[in-house]
């Protein structure tokens, strides 16, 4: 499809509060793919729609094992912990140290407004938590532990 603009941090869309969807639409369709190209292109494991300025409760997250869409996602459960680098699209080049949960069970819609659950660890569970943080207006900022660093880029 195509890639977006993503709007980055200070842009006062990524602190408002995301609308649920009630129905898929084919603009939102185009959306959800337009996001995995715009996530892609950009290099990145997750995208939430206000990150490409839509505010709809829409994320997606891929890290490495294929897509995962997000639609109307909520955290059910939590356990455990885990502490590392974390970066954003909307921030590039900075990462920063942040606490999350190790596990977390995720009930959300796909893309054909099937309900379903997912569970996640480590890196699939960080990835969650950051892209729905989004939806609800939040940063990852907000969380770091001491100071913000130059983001190391793996390119392997």
């Amino acid at each position: 499809m195509a890639t977006r603009q993503i709007r980055l941090a200070g842009d006062p869309v990524l602190g408002k509060i995301c609308k649920e969807v009630k129905k898929m639409t084919p603009m939102l369709e185009i959306l959800i793919e337009d996001m995995l190209d715009t996530m892609y292109e950009a290099n990145g494991v997750g995208l939430a729609a206000p990150q490409v300025g839509v505010l709809k409760r829409i994320a997606v997250v891929d890290i490495g094992d294929g897509p995962i869409v997000l639609v109307n996602p909520a955290i059910i459960e939590q356990d455990g912990e885990q502490s590392g680098d974390e970066a954003c699209l909307s921030l590039p080049g900075k990462a920063g140290e942040v606490v999350r949960p190790y596990h977390v069970v995720v009930r959300a819609f796909d893309e054909h407004m099937e309900e379903y659950e997912i569970e996640a660890e480590e890196l699939l569970a960080r990835a969650f938590c950051h892209e729905i943080e989004h939806l609800d207006g939040h940063m990852f900022m907000e969380h770091v532990i001491g100071p913000l660093h130059e983001a190391v880029m793996d390119d392997e």
